[in-house]
């Protein structure tokens, strides 16, 4: 998983496909995602055991610690939060809803202000009360240095919490977080943030009982506010039991169905034997997921070719861009014509088919993925069909000076992760060549890699890159790569083109001031397009996530926010 840093805005899943996630581009209705089990009879009943088949171990399981959107996927099971996803197929579950909440909230009139109501008849797993004080206290909690790894959003937005070390060494808690009574919460923020209610949406908006908090042992048994209540957790997440929180109730809660009696997670296995297992579905293994494992392009092929399997195939697709970056201090990267010639020569299809094929990964030609909630505007400022554009690009090397071609360095990631690794650097190679561009691949280590294109002093001129976004919208996936006042020059910088224009950072606050989420996606896509215009970067794919279902699962719901299976939807009887 990326590191997340104070001015990174990327999904907790930004490193690899194989990896990837809990949760790929264009809007997909239920059709696409409707994976179906076997067995006659369809509809979803109560009851049963659900096995997760998982690669990596679900770590530091404490609301305040997890990197997530949208409540995540198995911590969802155990954690409420103010807000949630909608838990629907497709474009309709980019949405947010209410979770403890009795709506998304209330701004005041720049949205500098955020008030919050929590429903009635909340209760944890040991059937006391949840209060606004516990939402506050979970927040504040998250600000403890030995509880980090969540979103850093909440020191960014909230005043005066900037240097806020947490409750354990600070008793005087947040004056930004106001409960007046029991039912009542209002966040006091720094700037508008007309998408705080995606914010609310962070694992960090868990209530904890203060009586209850046993600091870094808390994820060890953390009080459930979700239908499930942990039972077990051994090995730091690798083998998690969960079963029914009786004190949770349905009445209060419209997006979780909590199908079955118990949930068994158990990971750290080659992703491989997870699919193996999940295709052959043998007893337990019959009513079993993965919520981190996708079908390689070889496993797809083989699952393809069997009617059977091919029925429990669920596609997703989640805000994700896999792209190349320019460093236009570098030479010759720092003449625009250039930059525009590889943009027009590079050939999508081959980058595609390095990528696993159109099964895998979509084209893409801007930088926003290709969903309604991001704001998406179709554009292609440098059309290079599905093969490149090798006679614009030389005409245009000819115009920057190059007429006999030129020779750059391109550098990736040597891990296998069909995204910034070697078959996607071999396309690129043999597109430009074409252009009269010879490209030289410089393979890196997957850290060595992350540290040298994320360091301001060691960023290379031309690179692949990926950006995922925390949340269905356009603020967390432009604002991290192009707002100059983001571009950190001592840590881990995003801003890969570095660039400071002001008229690009004035409309990003501008559009953060909206609340109307509609309005503000259609000036992100705008927003999008005109940075477009000055070839920063080369869009070239979004992934496709497939991923295989147990043949006895029942009601597969994959939403536009996550892209993977909804664990809280399925049932296995």
């Amino acid at each position: 998983m990326r590191q997340p840093s104070v001015n990174s805005a990327a999904a907790w899943r930004a490193v690899s496909v194989g990896l990837v996630l809990a949760v790929g581009a264009v809007a997909c209705g239920p059709e696409d995602n409707d994976a179906k089990g076997s067995a006659g009879d369809s509809t979803p009943h109560k009851g049963g055991t659900l096995t997760v088949l998982n690669s990596n171990p679900q770590q530091d399981f404490d609301p305040a610690r997890l990197y997530t959107s949208g409540g995540g996927n198995v911590p969802s099971l155990v954690f409420r939060t103010l807000t949630t996803r909608n838990r629907e197929n497709g474009e309709a579950g980019a949405e947010v809803v209410p979770d403890l909440a009795t709506d998304t909230g209330r701004p005041n009139k720049d949205a500098t202000v955020w008030t919050y109501t929590l429903k009635k008849g909340l209760k944890y797993e040991d059937g006391t009360a949840i209060t606004s004080a516990d939402i506050k206290y979970g927040i504040e909690r998250s600000f403890a240095p030995e509880l980090s790894g969540g979103a850093p959003y909440l020191r960014d937005w909230l005043v005066g919490a900037a240097d806020y070390q947490g409750p354990y060494k600070d008793k005087g808690g947040l004056d930004a977080i106001e409960t007046p009574d029991d039912r009542t919460i209002v966040f006091h923020l720094n700037k508008p943030e007309g998408e705080f209610p995606y914010l609310a949406t962070q694992t960090q908006f868990t209530p904890v009982p203060k009586a209850k908090d046993t600091g870094t042992k808390y994820e060890e048994h953390p009080i459930s506010s979700g239908p499930y209540k942990v039972v077990k957790n051994e090995n730091d997440g690798e083998h998690l039991v969960l079963e029914r929180n009786t004190h949770w109730s349905a009445a209060t809660d419209a997006e979780r169905k909590a199908y079955p009696d118990k949930v068994d997670v158990r990971s750290g296995l080659d992703s491989s034997v997870i699919n193996q297992r999940l295709s052959a579905s043998q007893g337990a293994d019959s009513t079993a997921v993965t919520t981190d494992t996708n079908l390689g392009p070889a496993e797809l092929a083989k699952v393809t070719g069997d009617k059977e399997l091919a029925a429990r195939v669920g596609t997703g697709h989640f805000g994700y861009t896999n792209y190349i970056a320019f460093n236009p201090t570098v030479k010759p990267f720092n003449n625009v014509k250039v930059r525009q010639a590889i943009s027009y020569a590079i050939d999508r299809s081959s980058v595609v088919n390095a990528a696993g094929g159109s099964s895998l990964a979509e084209a893409a030609t801007t930088f926003l993925p290709n969903q309604k909630s991001f704001g998406y505007e179709p554009y292609d400022l440098f059309p290079a069909g599905d093969s490149g554009n090798a006679a614009k690009a030389k005409e245009l090397l000819k115009e920057a000076g190059y007429a006999n071609g030129l020779t750059i360095t391109l550098t990736h990631s040597n891990a296998k992760d069909f995204e910034t690794s070697p078959e996607i650097a071999t396309a690129i190679q043999d597109a430009l060549k074409k252009a009269g561009i010879t490209v030289k691949l410089q393979g890196l280590e997957d850290n060595d890699y992350s540290d040298k294109i994320h360091n301001v002093k060691t960023e290379p001129g031309f690179f692949l890159a990926h950006w995922g976004a925390d949340w269905p919208s356009g603020g967390p996936f432009l604002a991290p790569i192009f707002d100059g006042r983001q571009i950190v020059k001592d840590g881990a910088n995003f801003n890969t083109g570095l660039l400071n224009d002001k008229s690009v950072n004035a409309e990003i606050d501008a559009i953060n001031k909206l609340t109307d989420l509609d309005a503000a996606a259609k000036r992100w896509g705008a927003l999008d397009k005109k940075i477009g215009e000055q070839a920063l970067t080369v869009p070239l794919f979004h992934p496709v996530y497939k991923r295989l279902v147990g043949k006895d699962i029942r009601n597969v719901v994959i939403s536009d926010w996550t892209g993977v299976l909804d664990i809280s939807q399925v049932a296995v009887k």
